[in-house]
């Protein structure tokens, strides 16, 4: 299970509030919103995908970001949890640590069942997951990178005559945070057995031969029922929840 915990929304000079949207990713634009998920065992640019990795047990959960976080020093600690303001389809750089991309910590010490993840679970030793940097001797273990991917669609909120009057930016997450530093997401692992495993011993990449797919069309029947009872696509007055904006 994986959870993006919290929502954008647009502000403008009259201080109400619009949820923005968010868009398929390039190549499965029939897709109904939602985040992609990519299991990793190299950087995502390297189709051979040929590390070995191990994969999570059962019980396993993980957290990245901080909910609390609002300011660039705090965000620091978790330097994979980027956002990218995209010029196009194609654009993957450069990423900042406010206002996403989230990669979580993937490597980590042989108590992976502990629940205390922050403590067991860490980024390399030196350079990045991309890069193919070493784990910290305290945490040997390599397992797959977790990249959740969310692209929201802000073209609607381009004309810069609505931003408010004092040139800040204009969104906001749902949880009232401005600076865009307390984004985090969660992991709970639920793999059947050992088939991702089988599938990261498989060194794909696009296609999954050792698992049971879904076209598009399948997937999109797959939704959850409204759990909140409450208009939150129109202008509101205030988030929802009357949450306060920080």
């Amino acid at each position: 299970m994986y959870q993006l915990s919290i929502h954008g929304r647009f502000v403008p000079k009259n201080g109400t509030f619009k949820r923005v949207p968010q868009r398929a990713q390039q190549g499965i634009d029939s897709t109904q919103g939602g985040m992609m998920v990519y299991y990793m065992s190299d950087a995502l640019f390297d189709t051979a995908q040929k590390s070995q990795v191990t994969a999570f047990k059962p019980g396993f959960r993980m957290l990245v970001g901080n909910v609390n976080y609002n300011n660039r020093e705090q965000a620091r600690n978790f330097r994979q949890l980027t956002y990218i303001c995209m010029q196009n389809e194609g654009t993957r750089e450069p990423e900042q640590v406010s206002w996403l991309t989230i990669g979580f910590q993937h490597v980590g010490t042989e108590r992976m069942r502990i629940r205390q993840t922050t403590k067991i679970m860490l980024y390399p030793e030196s350079g990045t997951f991309e890069s193919g940097g070493p784990c910290p001797k305290t945490h040997p273990i390599r397992l797959p990178q977790i990249l959740l991917e969310t692209v929201w669609d802000t073209r609607k909120f381009n004309n810069k005559a609505d931003w408010p009057s004092d040139g800040s930016q204009p969104f906001v997450w749902s949880s009232g945070d401005s600076t865009g530093y307390s984004s985090h997401a969660d992991y709970l692992f639920g793999w059947k057995d050992d088939s991702l495993q089988k599938h990261l011993d498989g060194h794909t990449y696009v296609t999954a031969p050792t698992l049971k797919t879904q076209n598009i069309a399948q997937q999109n029947k797959c939704t959850v029922k409204d759990m909140v009872g409450e208009d939150y696509e129109n202008w509101l007055t205030t988030l929802p929840g009357n949450v306060m904006v920080k």
